[in-house]
């Protein structure tokens, strides 16, 4: 979900939302500055209609995307409340049409990162220096 970015909470050219993840000081909110970007935000809000012709949240459409991209072994999400785990877990059967995945990854083009091998170079204690 790269910290709430692809449920379109965040929103280009505005505050980030009162009690948010992007509001809170400390290590959350330094590590989603890097991303919380408006070049970023304005192609996951190119993502809504598919995400409507889906039938699908926006957070369950990036479960959904997640879960079929061949360099994932399995989809780490979060949940705050109760309803956002249901609604993630439902997104876990559904199977994306191959023309909504290849938008997807047209959309968001170079802002995310396609190399399973770069995984490792954004751990922790890398984003921190």
């Amino acid at each position: 979900m790269e910290q709430g970015i692809l449920s379109g909470k965040y929103r280009p050219g505005e505050r980030p939302p009162a009690g948010s993840r992007a509001t809170h000081e400390g290590e959350g909110a330094r590590f989603i500055r890097r991303v919380l970007r408006d070049d970023v935000l304005l192609r996951v809000q190119q993502l809504v209609p598919l995400a409507q012709e889906e039938n699908l949240t926006m957070a369950q459409l990036a479960v959904a995307w997640v879960l079929q991209n061949g360099n994932v072994a399995s989809a780490i999400t979060g949940g705050s409340r109760p309803e956002q785990v249901r609604n993630n877990a439902a997104a876990a059967g559904r199977k994306l049409a191959p023309e909504t995945m290849a938008d997807i990854d047209s959309i968001l083009g170079s802002v995310i990162e396609r190399d399973g091998a770069m995984v490792g170079t954004t751990s922790p204690k890398q984003r921190l220096r």
